[in-house]
């Protein structure tokens, strides 16, 4: 599929879009099936312990899947997560950013489907996984 949006097209998204996460996060790369996005770790992101959040590892993923999928169908910002399933694979070493590498399984007309591998840079292994689906609005005439 070709690409509709590139990494500072999706970066100018996510800042206008999304004001709340535009600090936080930063389009690094398109991949050939995906997308990398950066979760720059602060002081809001972690949970007691000194560990990042599941909902902050939620938000990386949710956000990275989203633009990957307008990075190739444009920017429809009514495309919508309508499912998930996440697994916290062990805990991401503190202090340090997040990595998202999504992959980009299918997309359809009206739904699309993706994996993401959360990482913890500088550390070898996931820490997280996710899947979901999100639904495409209809195209409008």
């Amino acid at each position: 599929m070709k690409l509709q949006m590139d990494v500072p097209a999706l970066n100018h998204f996510l800042k206008e879009e999304f004001p709340q996460v535009r600090d936080s996060l930063l389009v690094e790369a398109i991949l050939e099936d995906g997308l990398r996005v950066r979760l720059c770790v602060d002081d809001n992101h972690l949970r007691p312990g000194g560990t990042v959040s599941g909902p902050a590892m939620f938000m990386l993923a949710d956000v990275a899947i989203y633009l990957s999928i307008l990075a190739r169908i444009g920017p429809q910002a009514l495309t919508v997560t309508t499912s998930c399933a996440m697994d916290f694979l062990r805990k991401p070493l503190a202090g340090v950013d997040l990595l998202c590498e999504v992959r980009v399984l299918k997309i359809g007309k009206r739904l699309a489907i993706c994996d993401a591998l959360i990482l913890s840079e500088g550390q070898a292994g996931a820490v997280a996984r996710a899947n979901m689906t999100y639904a495409i609005p209809p195209a409008q005439a």
